[in-house]
């Protein structure tokens, strides 16, 4: 179909398990995602969906200022 890949082109395209890409998919991460029969046709166009888990470790990573100067004093 023109304008959409399958899961496997998919998975190359990201760099990423055609197992994940399914995944992505089946949680609805992907917009514009179509099924045809057994296979799902994945728009050329669509994102790879980033890491939730990435946005929340940088979020504890930065503490404000002040909780940095009370672990400077405690050494």
């Amino acid at each position: 179909m023109k304008g959409y890949l399958s899961i496997r082109e998919t998975s190359y395209k990201w760099g990423v398990s055609e197992r994940r890409v399914n995944q992505y998919v089946t949680e609805g991460r992907i917009p514009g995602v179509e099924r045809f029969g057994r296979s799902w046709a994945i728009p050329e166009n669509a994102e790879k969906p980033g890491d939730p888990r990435r946005i929340r470790k940088k979020q504890t990573q930065s503490l404000p200022e002040e909780m940095c100067d009370r672990q400077k004093t405690r050494r």
